[in-house]
């Protein structure tokens, strides 16, 4: 997505005029192990500090219900070393120092803004394997990212 992010129509304008953060702890993603079964993990930070996605938002009509809708995307990039085995794409993590430019408090180019959209230093990351139970919405409770052994 973020490949093209500057030029979809569906995400041009916000890329110009609506860029966000979208703080996380930590995200999910599954490796497929089967036909039928995926190994869930869950990807943080090592130091296990909040972080900010490269997003963007919008404010839309829906015209079935008569409803204003604000929505947010997050943008994705290639995997870098860590998350390449378990998925094809990642989400955008922002370096710190990069949220500034990224909100327009700092000018930016549009190619500036683009080369901020890269995989996250792997080393900066851990991937924690984690139980099935993830995967339904009916479960909730910090035992959920409890590491599993291989």
């Amino acid at each position: 997505m973020c490949e093209s992010i500057a030029d979809k129509p569906a995400f041009k304008e916000a890329f110009a005029k609506r860029r966000c953060l979208v703080l996380a702890d930590g995200f999910y993603e599954w490796q497929p192990t089967g036909a039928k079964t995926k190994q869930p993990y869950l990807i943080r930070m090592l130091d296990q500090q909040p972080f900010a996605f490269a997003g963007l938002w919008e404010r839309w009509h829906d015209k079935e219900r008569g409803d204003m809708i604000e929505s947010c995307t997050i943008g994705t990039v290639p995997p870098n070393a860590l998350c390449a085995p378990i998925h094809n794409r990642m989400p955008a993590i922002l370096a710190r120092e990069d949220y500034a430019a990224w909100l327009g408090e700092v000018e930016a180019s549009a190619d500036e803004l683009k080369g901020l959209l890269k995989p996250c230093p792997p080393e900066l990351m851990e991937a924690v394997k984690i139980g099935p139970a993830i995967g339904n919405v009916k479960n909730d409770g910090p035992e959920l990212i409890d590491r599993v052994s291989a």
